[in-house]
């Protein structure tokens, strides 16, 4: 387990000394896309002379100076499936987008869906030494969390201090240079199948790039989809991606919770090519220009060409209605929305003071969706586009751009996580997830 806690401390000191050479690229693993962004990292003042910019969003730092996408091979569910296919495609979706930056990157931070994630709330506490909180007392009190057994074969990938409370003051960001005698600590955890992240690791060195960190998908597309306000309040993001729907419940600004389903839209292709027998490049054709979700009168009279070069004059000229279409699709988005549902519940998102939720990725541009997800969710659904990012191009601003954009936001600003600090390293953090809820109930 200590593997990933030191291969991740490695990882932020890489990154810190790309960002200091000024760029580094970001690879989100779909399973349907491979997108590779290029940021370069200037001082603030070198930015907002040529752009006549202010800090957005606090992403002053960094512009995007090159972007490219490529269809996503050797990966199911978010995870890697055939190693040699997945770094064709990283490969492809690096060199794009260095040729359009016109430099060259050697390191990486990479998100991705799937690989089956848990999480855990800890909670630990200890008497100060010295009234002041040090730095070194915030190590010693995420030490002091209690660790609960992750499982074999799993590998933690977040670990982040959420709230600490000092004396009887609780939901505080940064106790360091606050007085008080005890500090307490709240920390969540995410745990994910190591074999799926050693993969991802071994497929990015094969690419002969060095991997400077990487994060959950759900995490991130909370990041860039989530306003100030729902981060704050309390939301939940659902990254609808091709293999995999990720989900992530912020409140004061951090994750505290994620899960994943292993379905996505790339099942309602699949259902639709085997629904009408076509091959599944011409089902996701189909898809994208004539799906949706909510059948009206009209939808039974307008009709859909097939198409197709099977040489059966009869099967190439088929017609469907648009009412079959959305019949083959639905049943599969209401079963994606319901599991997400079933997880959310089980989280406890019920006790949050604000029960929004944003529906972001690819497969959440699929028309009636808003709808269909407020029947299935509770009232208050929206859909979510990520934050604008300097420099981003029109191409790569939508849904299905989320994670990738959110990871921009993780690179330049990422938050405190259980290695950033000095910590005695045979301690390994946490509890229960419905630990953390009760805290959420009691504390908000």
């Amino acid at each position: 387990m200590t593997d990933l806690y030191t291969s991740q401390r490695t990882m932020r000191n890489m990154r810190r000394a790309a960002m200091q050479r000024g760029v580094i690229a970001i690879l989100d693993v779909g399973t349907s896309k491979i997108a590779c962004l290029v940021l370069r990292f200037d001082g603030p003042d070198k930015l907002r002379e040529q752009d006549g910019v202010g800090p957005m969003a606090g992403q002053s730092q960094f512009r995007v100076i090159g972007a490219a996408t490529t269809r996503s091979r050797g990966v199911s569910f978010g995870e890697i499936s055939v190693m040699n296919e997945t770094e064709r495609a990283i490969r492809t979706a690096v060199q794009a987008a260095q040729k359009m930056a016109n430099v060259r990157v050697d390191h990486v931070i990479a998100c991705f869906a799937g690989a089956e994630p848990r999480s855990y709330g800890l909670a630990g506490q200890l008497d100060l030494q010295d009234s002041v909180v040090s730095e070194q007392d915030v190590a010693r009190v995420l030490a002091a969390c209690d660790v609960p057994d992750i499982g074999q074969g799993r590998e933690v990938l977040h670990a982040q201090p959420v709230n600490f409370a000092l004396d009887h003051r609780s939901g505080l960001g940064d106790p360091r240079g606050q007085i008080g005698n005890r500090l307490a600590c709240d920390m969540h955890l995410l745990s994910v199948d190591g074999d799926a992240v050693q993969n991802l690791l071994y497929c990015i060195k094969r690419c002969d790039l060095e991997l400077a960190g990487i994060a959950s998908s759900a995490y991130v597309s909370g990041i860039s989809s989530l306003v100030e306000d729902e981060q704050e309040l309390g939301a939940a993001c659902i990254d609808m991606g091709g293999g995999a729907t990720g989900i992530s419940v912020f409140i004061k600004k951090h994750m505290i919770y994620a899960d994943s389903v292993r379905m996505g839209g790339d099942h309602v292709t699949s259902d639709i090519s085997k629904g009408l027998q076509i091959p599944v490049s011409t089902a996701e054709k189909i898809k994208t220009r004539h799906g949706g979700l909510h059948a009206t009168g009209m939808d039974d009279r307008e009709m859909i060409e097939i198409g197709g070069d099977s040489g059966d004059w009869e099967k190439d000229r088929r017609r469907i209605s648009r009412t079959e279409l959305i019949g083959i699709m639905r049943p599969r988005v209401e079963e994606i929305l319901e599991e997400a549902r079933t997880r959310l519940d089980a989280a406890g998102f019920d006790h949050l003071p604000s029960q929004q939720i944003v529906l972001t990725g690819g497969a959440s541009l699929i028309p009636g969706l808003d709808g269909l997800a407020t029947r299935i969710l509770g009232q208050r659904v929206r859909l979510g586009r990520p934050l604008r990012v300097q420099g981003l191009p029109q191409a790569a601003t939508g849904a299905a751009f989320a994670s990738a954009v959110g990871l921009c936001l993780f690179a330049a600003h990422p938050q405190d996580e259980w290695w950033d600090f000095e910590i005695p390293a045979e301690r390994y953090p946490a509890r229960s997830l419905k630990r953390a809820v009760k805290w959420f109930k009691d504390n908000w």
